[in-house]
């Protein structure tokens, strides 16, 4: 007879996420997720300025940051016909490529790599063995025999004193555990200079769009102008300064990011057969380097991939009716033609019906409504977004570089192609791509760089900036890669105003509920076959969902402090 373990809430992610499991003889057989927190952007956004919008969307979290705001300022470009400059595109993307490595660094060290490293085991480590391993993986400076030393009586400190700080609350001991003392000592230490470097390179995001984690945006270009010698503008000495930082960004993921990782994942080979789940990717792609509409020169390919074959890709349309659709069977909400309809986004409509247990509750119930995520399809297909769904396709498109970095990879670890579709492979995935990315964001600064030397300091196109040449009605649609997977907005615009606005985010596509067909998405279908050693530490269960790098903070909170549910919103 299968147990039921609840998992509530899912820690180091960004927002609230519960998970269930049903284990029999140390197995998972079924597995429910369900998003507690209730998004309301889309309500929030009708009736205001298009151009706004952004501002908004971008706010729906504080990892995500970016990303968001992309999509929004495309979805109204698309919608009135405006195309950026070069210089703005170029900008874009190199705050596109800073929010990457920043966001899948902190998700290696300080989210997910406590699922594989022990940071107790570290306290028997051999500094002077752990000096000589890392020696032997990496050229980074900060290797000596001291250094691990030092960092060793410190967390021996914190666990004397009877409090591990930030590293409390581990599983620690657990017997999934795997990694030598040494390299569980490598990893504690790069853990803590992580935290110092991301806060390095997401400067970039200031010097282009005035702060972070919510750098400013616009409909029409970048908001930031170009001036050598302006001190109020993009001048030389700020132009050097991120470059700089690029360089710096490089070294880090070359040198302690990659070699981690790898390491790492040595000693997790049979985690190469678990936790594939879906057979589905999807992405909508990104990274444009010759105009948004030529898709062959993006650096991320567009394109779906059905039941693993990467022999073929198939087209996907964002503004297809028959591709793209939302469904609410097993999600609190309500369609006005019922709750087994599915909806494209630009007709989409958010309406909170929740059904629910009040909080607390022991157990879902999972024959009815049981998430605050809505349930996309693509084709009628679930789908897998984020890190390894891009890999994949880009592999299957034949783009030269990501196959020979996969490959090499595959090939130092003596595993074959297949393990790819594991928890493991999409951990490793998000390492390869942050190394692809970490070269692509120089080849971008230097295209800035050589724009504006031969004097093309465009970065705004203010056409059609002026509502009153817009026309009555008008739709579009931003799609964009976020860190986690395929994000997209879509728009319709009425009267100079929103008339509806829909966002589906990526951890829409994998953490939400089945379908009206009984259809499991990403999360619920990767945990299938998961080993549970300990059902009182489901170590396992949260380290495939880690996998997916969660955000479900797409959302406000709907509860006030006695779990009552408030049914109304006001926004003014």
């Amino acid at each position: 007879m299968a147990s039921r373990i609840v998992i509530d809430p899912i820690t180091r992610i960004e927002g609230h996420l519960r998970v269930e499991v049903e284990v029999q003889n140390g197995k998972v057989v079924d597995a429910y997720s369900s998003g507690t927190m209730v998004r309301g952007f889309e309500i929030i956004l009708k009736g205001r300025d298009p151009r706004d919008a952004w501002a908004f969307t971008e706010r729906a979290c504080g990892v995500c940051t970016t990303v968001h705001a992309l999509a929004s300022v495309r979805t109204v470009e698309d919608a009135l016909g405006i195309t950026v400059p070069p210089n703005a595109e170029l900008v874009r993307n190199l705050m596109f490529c800073t929010q990457y490595m920043q966001d899948h660094v902190v998700h290696f060290y300080h989210l997910h790599a406590l699922d594989w490293v022990d940071i107790v085991s570290a306290l028997k480590a051999d500094p002077k063995k752990t000096s000589e391993l890392a020696q032997s993986i990496s050229n980074w400076p900060k290797s000596s025999p001291a250094y691990f030393s030092d960092l060793q009586k410190r967390l021996t400190a914190f666990v004397n004193s009877g409090q591990l700080g930030i590293f409390a609350n581990g599983y620690w001991g657990h017997g999934a555990y795997k990694l030598p003392p040494e390299v569980n000592l490598i990893g504690t230490a790069h853990y803590l200079e992580a935290l110092e470097w991301q806060k390095e390179i997401v400067k970039i995001h200031t010097i282009f769009g005035g702060k972070n984690p919510h750098p400013n945006y616009l409909v029409g270009g970048a908001p930031c102008a170009v001036n050598l010698d302006d001190s109020n503008a993009l001048n030389a000495e700020r132009l050097a300064y991120v470059g700089t930082l690029l360089n710096q960004a490089k070294d880090f993921i070359e040198q302690v990011y990659i070699p981690d990782l790898l390491a790492v994942a040595s000693f997790y080979k049979d985690w190469g057969a678990i936790g594939g789940g879906l057979p589905n990717y999807l992405v909508y792609g990104d990274l444009p380097t010759n105009g948004y509409a030529d898709l062959s020169k993006f650096k991320f390919p567009r394109g779906a991939i059905l039941n693993r074959n990467l022999n073929e890709v198939h087209e996907v349309d964002g503004k297809n009716a028959e591709q793209v659709q939302e469904s609410i069977a097993h999600s609190w909400y309500e369609y006005s033609d019922g709750d087994n309809a599915a909806k494209h986004p630009w007709v989409g409509e958010t309406k909170l019906k929740y059904t629910g247990p009040k909080p607390p509750y022991e157990y879902l119930d999972v024959k009815q409504k049981y998430s605050w995520l809505k349930t996309p399809r693509w084709k009628g297909n679930a789908m897998e977004v984020g890190p390894l769904a891009r890999l994949l396709v880009a592999y299957a498109s034949g783009r030269e570089e990501v196959k020979e970095i996969v490959n090499a990879t595959l090939k130092k670890l003596d595993v074959p192609v297949t393990a790819l579709f594991s928890t493991l492979g999409r951990t490793a995935a998000r390492g390869l791509e942050t190394m692809l990315i970490a070269g692509w964001a120089k080849e971008f600064y230097q295209q800035l760089l050589t724009n504006i030397k031969n004097g093309d300091s465009r970065m705004f196109n203010n056409e059609k900036w002026d509502p009153d040449t817009w026309p009555s009605e008008a739709k579009g649609v931003g799609l964009s890669e976020a860190p986690r997977g395929a994000l997209a907005h879509w728009i319709v615009i009425k009267n100079k105003k929103i008339e509806n606005y829909q966002l589906v985010v990526p951890s829409t596509w994998n953490a939400s509920p089945r379908d009206s067909k009984g259809q499991l998405s990403a999360y619920e279908a990767a945990l299938i076959g998961t080993p549970v050693l300990n059902p009182e530490q489901p170590l396992e269960v949260i380290r495939t969902i880690h996998s997916f790098d969660p955000c479900i903070a797409c959302a406000v909170h709907l509860y006030d402090e006695k779990g009552t549910y408030i049914h109304t919103i006001n926004t003014y």
